[in-house]
């Protein structure tokens, strides 16, 4: 299991807290310190039951999740997020289970509440998802390195899990959800700077857009993701100059993301992005 942390030094105990209780199963935590400036080093000798590991510079959460995922000795690698926490104490036995009775199934998304979303649910059979949520997962590695793992892009953050599930549904693989299963994610963003978050963002949208959607769709879904984009910086202006430099990024590395090119089914593609499982 693995979580990527910066500065969340007040959280991260509470993640680290509900993994080490996981009940049923022998879990092995790994903690990378994406560059924290905050008192993130000193919550080590209060778990000495977790590997810990730091990188100065940071790098940001899609390479430190390869990271982790490269280093990894295991089958499986449960993701968490530095200000999520299980819910129950069973979830990665539950999880891990589920993927032992189903040798083409890649990915689980756990079930996510939040502050806007707080109300569990019973628990129910596995549904097919056609993406899981980064605070909470669980993966099989093969079908992981198979598929390449996460996708080099110009931003630190954004669109890694819908680009990596559209690879991995069109290698074959299956992603379930498993409602009622669930993880919290406070989603403490007080503090954060959202500029270069949803610059990151937009970027990384549309850089994975160009370089999944098949030909010619390419050609009319980019404009409708502006579009898109466009309609929610005039309902939050605030977001607008971040916006436009996510957009000015996309357009610098365009052509490098048009020789990456690696586009997915035509059926893949638009099944995933109506929410259907191919």
């Amino acid at each position: 299991m693995g979580i990527v942390t910066r500065d969340r030094a007040r959280l991260l105990p509470k993640a680290l807290a509900s993994a080490l209780a996981q009940r049923g199963i022998d879990v092995r935590i790994a903690v990378l310190d994406d560059g924290s400036q905050d008192d993130t080093p000193s919550l080590r000798p209060r778990f000495p039951d977790v590997g810990w590991a730091r990188q100065d510079p940071p790098r940001g959460i899609i390479a430190s999740r390869n990271h982790l995922m490269r280093t990894a000795a295991a089958d499986l690698y449960v993701s968490l997020d530095d200000d999520a926490w299980f819910w129950a104490g069973d979830e990665i036995a539950v999880a891990t289970a589920r993927m032992a009775a189903r040798p083409r199934l890649a990915a689980i998304a756990f079930d996510i509440l939040s502050p806007d979303r707080p109300a569990p649910r019973q628990r129910a059979e596995p549904v097919p998802a056609t993406i899981f949520i980064g605070c909470g997962h669980l993966l099989r590695l093969a079908a992981v390195h198979a598929v390449g793992g996460y996708a080099d892009v110009p931003g630190t953050y954004g669109a890694e899990e819908k680009d990596l599930s559209l690879r991995l549904l069109d290698a074959g693989w299956t992603i379930e959800k498993l409602p009622g299963v669930h993880v919290w994610h406070e989603k403490a963003w007080a503090g954060r700077d959202w500029y270069p978050l949803h610059r990151s963002g937009v970027c990384n949208e549309l850089v994975m857009t160009l370089r999944r959607c098949p030909m010619p769709d390419v050609f009319a879904v980019l404009p409708l993701k502006l579009v898109s984009f466009t309609w929610f910086w005039l309902r939050r202006p605030r977001y607008f100059r971040a916006g436009m430099a996510g957009v000015t990024d996309f357009l610098r590395h365009s052509p490098g993301s048009w020789r990456t090119r690696a586009p997915v089914r035509r059926r893949t593609f638009w099944r995933a992005t109506r929410g259907r499982a191919p």
